[in-house]
């Protein structure tokens, strides 16, 4: 997979290129991490990437010309645009899953009060956020969807059959987790998974992710639960 980062800000992920599993992944040449200066296309002589707002907003919008020109310079047919806006879709797990199987993304960053609707509009694939809050640019957003994509391409995660029991992937939170020693301050790890039974393994796990979700993230438990309803009807009805 190759990712392209349009910024004004490139020394940003210089973290990315340098540590952890990204950084691991790109030297590997799993992925491919090219990051580029938006500022770097403008006509304009000083360099100028902004302009006021028509309709009297305060603030500052990026102008079409630097973002089109790079663009055009970065992507091919088979590039697909990111625009990080705090107005975007909410990124989850399907959809990193589903990005994760895309050849190349261009992940455009925004700043001051975004870009022109019309880059948005007409030359942009997919508007997504990381959450229901403003940020001050799209860096911080980019390395989230970079980061949470990348673990889903091939060879990036070593033990690939982890991911499945990931938090979110199934709907549910990950069940509770232990370790060594079998007691730490009079806690102990659960009978269950010391047990040895595979069986009653996935049963203390599944009882325990419906658990903890249903305290933690009401919403998603009842999500699943009705989604499992759905389902049984349908098959009900298919017999």
């Amino acid at each position: 997979m190759k990712v392209t980062i349009l910024t004004l800000f490139p020394d940003s992920f210089r973290y990315l290129k340098e540590y952890g599993i990204i950084g691991k992944a790109i030297n590997k040449g799993l992925i491919e991490l090219e990051v580029v200066n938006i500022r770097d296309y403008s006509k304009n002589k000083h360099k100028k990437v902004d302009d006021t707002v028509y309709g009297g907003k305060a603030g500052m919008l990026m102008t079409c010309q630097p973002i089109y020109d790079c663009l055009m310079d970065v992507k091919n047919k088979n590039s697909k645009v990111i625009y990080l806006s705090a107005q975007g879709s909410l990124l989850d797990q399907k959809k990193v899953v589903d990005l994760s199987k895309y050849e190349h993304l261009v992940l455009l960053c925004g700043h001051y009060e975004g870009i022109d609707a019309r880059i948005v509009k007409h030359y942009v694939d997919y508007e997504i956020s990381i959450g229901d809050y403003v940020l001050t640019g799209g860096e911080i957003p980019a390395m989230v969807l970079l980061d949470s994509v990348s673990r889903f391409v091939d060879k990036v995660v070593g033990n690939h059959d982890s991911l499945i029991t990931d938090s979110h992937y199934n709907g549910l939170l990950q069940y509770d987790e232990y370790t060594k020693p079998r007691v730490f301050n009079g806690y102990m790890v659960p009978n269950e998974l010391l047990s040895g039974d595979p069986k009653k393994i996935d049963k203390w796990n599944l009882k325990n992710s419906l658990n903890k979700t249903k305290k933690i993230r009401k919403d998603l438990y009842d999500k699943y639960i009705e989604a499992e309803v759905s389902d049984g009807f349908i098959k009900k009805d298919s017999k």
